[in-house]
């Protein structure tokens, strides 16, 4: 059997998928099915293949029933991929072109679908069951599987190639220190460093590209949270974290309805957030006006906030955040927007992918008080760990520590062990 999935040339799966159709259909959901019901479902084609002598070996039969099930109740030739845990995203590029990520590298696979439409089905198969739509007028979309995995998908004519459909798959487990540190993604004293800002409720900002393993990062580090004696409210576009606390609630934003309305946007969120009591507040990743509510936020009393941007470096990450602060409608000046941003986050952590899939943490630093040097942007941070390609991440520049920072530290009776952290780093 070849990996191309419902071609309209193929007469016996078309005949095989008819003869369910018409025994079955009304049984079928929208959705895919579930594992149980899909037994049962390939049983039922098993007969009928059988029954119509459209296949005379039983590994053919298997395979048929396999395929037949898949385009029926299941995301047909995505089920594979779907199911397999060494694929950690799925991108289709148009029906004939679909690659796969395998620890942090792109693959080609041979899967194929039988046309435009065939795959435009089967995202549409995706995205009912979870109230969302994809049409000419709506021709993109965002959205989460009940597993957790994340699916955007273009069609045309805004995709003007065909369907593309991209799907970053669940992990049913969070990584731990132990595979960070496994994987060569971070060292010992960096994790410790990190592990003490957490527990000092320093507001940690992660920045680095798409695929460096933010989300991964911050599901690690709000496990430093001291469990059960904060409250942590979590706001993310679609749920991501994995977060392991006993006081938590997660809020996730909602796009508008068929009629436009209805939507819940990231800033609004953030807004209720703070009338929740919350001790900290983690925003999977700040991309709009929805940073100048996140900054306030930290500027007065929820400290240990933490958040995720995309930079290319730590310098960057801090622009970005001011750039969207602007983005909040205020009319404030840029330097007191700066000032605003630099006294809310207080350490950045900027993570990198290597062109073999390798992702690290490449430069871990703390954010200065001065204003008077606000308009320099190599002044504006003090780098404590920084990337030597060598070695890995080393301590530098300790002897010109932040004074707040120290402060901070010492408030918790954490100075002597961050100090010694940095020193043996």
């Amino acid at each position: 059997m070849d990996n191309q999935y419902g071609r309209a040339d193929d007469p016996v799966l078309a005949q095989v998928q008819q003869a369910v159709l018409a025994q079955y259909g009304a049984l079928l959901p929208g959705a895919r099915l579930e594992p149980g019901r899909r037994d049962q479902l390939r049983t039922a084609v098993q007969k009928i293949v059988v029954d119509q002598r459209l296949a005379t070996d039983r590994a053919t039969r298997e395979a048929l029933a396999d395929r037949l099930v898949s385009e029926i109740a299941g995301f047909g030739p995505l089920d594979a991929l779907l199911e397999d845990p060494e694929v950690t995203e799925i991108m289709v590029n148009g029906c004939d072109r679909v690659y796969v990520e395998r620890a942090g590298v792109l693959h080609a696979t041979a899967l194929r679908f039988g046309s435009d439409r065939h795959l435009e089905d089967i995202i549409a198969r995706m995205v009912a069951p979870l109230g969302r739509r994809l049409d000419q007028s709506s021709p993109y979309v965002d959205a989460r599987l009940p597993d957790g995995s994340r699916v955007n998908a273009v069609i045309p004519p805004v995709s003007v190639r065909g369907p593309a459909l991209t799907i970053r798959k669940f992990r049913p487990r969070s990584w731990t220190e132990a595979d960070l540190l496994e994987a060569g993604s971070v060292t010992r004293e960096v994790l410790h460093l990190l592990r003490l800002a957490v527990q000092a409720k320093l507001s940690v900002l992660i920045s680095g590209g798409t695929g460096t393993g933010k989300t991964t990062l911050l599901n690690l580090l709000s496990s430093f949270i001291p469990r059960g004696r904060e409250r942590i409210i979590t706001i993310e576009d679609a749920v991501e974290l994995q977060l392991e606390q006993d006081n938590l609630v997660t809020l996730e934003t909602r796009p508008p309805n068929v009629e436009g309305r209805g939507e819940v946007t990231m800033r609004q969120l953030v807004r209720n957030a703070l009338r929740m009591r919350p001790d900290r507040i983690i925003v999977g990743e700040v991309r709009g006006a929805e940073a100048l509510d996140m900054v306030q936020a930290m500027n007065t009393g929820h400290d240990g906030s933490l958040s995720t941007v995309h930079a290319n470096s730590p310098v960057d990450a801090l622009r970005r955040l001011e750039n969207m602060v602007l983005m909040g409608g205020l009319d404030l000046p840029h330097s007191l927007v700066r000032e605003q941003v630099q006294s809310a986050v207080d350490l950045v952590v900027h993570l990198s992918r290597a062109a073999v899939g390798t992702r690290r943490v490449t430069e871990v630093a703390a954010v200065n008080k001065d204003w008077a040097h606000g308009d320099v942007p190599a002044e504006r941070l003090t780098p404590l760990f920084s990337w030597t390609g060598r070695r890995g991440p080393v301590a530098v520049q300790t002897q010109r520590l932040p004074p707040l920072f120290l402060e901070r530290f010492d408030r918790q009776g954490l100075l002597e062990e961050v100090s010694t952290c940095l020193k043996a780093g």
